[in-house]
């Protein structure tokens, strides 16, 4: 989840009847959807001595504090290990894995019922999901092909807060309502919900 540590488990198993020696080097960078590289956040290397059928796990932590300006609105980190074989003639292997931070989520509650012509009332709610204060928030609702933009108050770390939204619906059958949540630190944290409108 953006906001939180990541913690990632490197797994190792000598499938073999002979002791290996592994050194192992561990890189992490912010990459764009298309995995150009956007800043390195982590580089670590070590060394791993492994049994016969021996399996060892390596444990790697990137703090929030590491990749948190160096995030794009992708959100995306590609983690590689490069793990060689010592006397087995340069024997390499590469692990990588893409990593896509989950947004805190937008969560929007709706009345049982919506009616045509009705005034309805939908609770937003909102978070902030970083270790640090933000401020500068702004919420943009968008429905029935209508904007409304809304500026919020600063948020405390970790702190959650709600709005109340009022709208009419004119006419039955789905709406779509999406909300997009920004502020000084992140943007486009987006919820989604369709509201079905039933007749009067």
């Amino acid at each position: 989840v953006f906001g939180k540590d990541i913690n990632l488990i490197l797994v190792l198993n000598n499938l073999s009847s002979d002791r290996k020696t592994v050194k192992v080097a561990m890189s992490a960078s912010t990459i764009l959807y298309t995995r150009r590289t956007v800043a390195e956040i982590l580089k670590a290397a070590t060394s791993v001595e492994l049994g016969p059928k021996q399996g060892k796990h390596i444990r790697v932590k990137i703090p929030y504090a590491h990749y948190g300006k160096y995030l794009t609105t992708d959100k995306r980190i590609q983690v590689t290990a490069l793990c060689e074989v010592m006397r087995m003639h340069g024997l390499k292997l590469l692990v990588e894995k893409t990593i896509i931070l989950e947004d805190t989520n937008i969560i929007i509650k709706l009345p049982r019922r919506v009616v045509v012509n009705k005034a309805v009332t939908l609770e937003i709610s909102y978070a902030n999901p970083l270790p640090e204060p933000v401020s500068r928030c702004v919420l943009l609702v968008t429905l029935m092909n209508q904007q409304v933009k809304i500026n919020l108050a600063r948020l405390a770390p970790r702190e959650r807060s709600k709005i109340y939204f009022e709208f009419t619906p004119r006419r039955a059958g789905p709406l779509q309502l999406q909300v997009d949540f920004s502020c000084d630190k992140f943007s486009h944290v987006k919820g989604f919900v369709t509201i079905a409108v039933a007749r009067a």
